[in-house]
């Protein structure tokens, strides 16, 4: 399993929504291989399809000269309900689609994304502050 970490800090994570991905072979092997980026990527709603876009699946060695292009856009594989859901969040709201882990289930990969509200400084520092304190409060426990 991926995790985008940086997400939870950059950004409230609101709804979430699990997605099939559209890959081909290599990229898969590539997948269960590792050296995924999740940082970078982005999902976007376009011509009613979602696309993930900025996800670096490194080149599958084993591969001939089939292999697949790092940063290609993917499609999601989302329902047309929860589409027509994540289009109006991101029109009206102002919000961002973020995706948030990569994993398997099934033997399927499957994406996390996430609608998210961008934070602010304020807000960063308020969320360590509560953790500090969290951590504090563990630690007093245990003694």
């Amino acid at each position: 399993m991926i995790q985008n970490r940086r997400a939870s800090f950059d950004y409230e994570l609101l709804e979430r929504f699990e997605a099939g991905l559209v890959l081909t072979g290599s990229e898969v092997k590539a997948l269960r291989q590792g050296g995924v980026t999740l940082g970078e990527a982005y999902a976007r709603v376009r011509g009613g399809e979602v696309w993930l876009e900025g996800l670096y699946i490194p080149p599958y060695k084993e591969a001939s000269y089939n292999n697949h292009e790092p940063r290609r856009p993917r499609k999601l594989l989302l329902r047309a309900r929860e589409i027509a859901e994540v289009q109006r969040a991101l029109e009206r709201k102002g919000l961002t689609l973020v995706p948030t882990k990569l994993y398997f289930k099934n033997g399927w990969a499957k994406l996390e994304v996430a609608l998210g509200r961008g934070k602010k400084r304020f807000d960063k520092r308020q969320d360590a502050a509560k953790r500090d304190a969290q951590r504090q409060i563990e630690r007093a426990l245990k003694r």
